[in-house]
């Protein structure tokens, strides 16, 4: 019996020793495994700031491409309202013709177009067209821009005629955030402006403020309204 116990405690040390050498490995192993996701994560880290970098890149380019785009069209109108066929082939006659009686300009006002094509947009109605005019000089463009927001509503041959600036996709999309906030300062007699590439200037109290979210215009109304609420508490 003593043998066999003996050859029982020989085995188990056996067994031990080998259980010894493979938590040695084990542990060896794990070591490795932690380093190598140590390194993983840096290098995670590295590639995160990376991507923050070239995002922030990728958008200033963006911006500077935009405003290159603008800057192309600066002199550009868009004309939406025409009935097709009106020009007969002969769009800046016809643009010369019509423009200084529609908008009512001095008599004798040369308008230079450099050229006219129809836009690539959808068109807005049966048989209406929607065009972009080139004006040889800014001044010019921003004549019929200005005459066209002050007389309002346009109209030639019982056609509503429309008037736009000529901007990018992206810039428009910017400025068409701004309708529902323009379409509230005009309910509370708030005198504004939206100017380029996209920041809504609001006089208020005889202080202008400048925003290029609206977000924060109506978060600045939500504030004027509360501090109204409170004068009129208090008095």
């Amino acid at each position: 019996m003593l043998n066999k116990l003996t050859g029982v405690i020989t085995a188990t040390s056996t067994t031990l020793v080998e259980l010894k050498d493979l938590m040695s490995a084990l542990n060896h192993h794990m070591a490795s495994v932690e380093q190598r996701l140590s390194n993983v994560e840096d290098t995670q880290q590295d590639l995160s700031c990376e991507v923050e970098g070239l995002k922030k890149q990728v958008a200033d380019l963006r911006s500077k491409v935009d405003d290159q785009e603008n800057c192309t069209r600066r002199n550009n109108v868009h004309l939406v309202g025409f009935p097709e066929g009106v020009k007969h082939g002969r769009p800046i006659k016809f643009l010369q013709e019509t423009l200084p009686e529609l908008l009512k300009l001095p008599p004798r006002t040369a308008l230079e177009v450099e050229r006219t094509h129809r836009s690539l947009a959808p068109k807005p109605a049966e048989g209406q067209s929607l065009f972009i005019v080139k004006f040889l000089h800014f001044p010019v463009r921003e004549q019929i821009l200005t005459v066209a927001r002050s007389l309002g509503t346009l109209e030639w041959n019982r056609c509503r005629i429309l008037v736009f600036p000529d901007l990018s996709q992206d810039l428009m999309e910017r400025r068409r955030r701004f309708m529902q906030v323009k379409k509230t300062l005009r309910e509370k007699g708030l005198k504004y402006g939206l100017f380029y590439p996209a920041t809504l200037k609001l006089t208020c109290d005889g202080e202008t403020r400048s925003f290029t979210e609206p977000q924060a215009v109506e978060e600045f109304l939500q504030q004027r309204a509360c501090c109204e609420d409170v004068l009129k508490e208090t008095f």
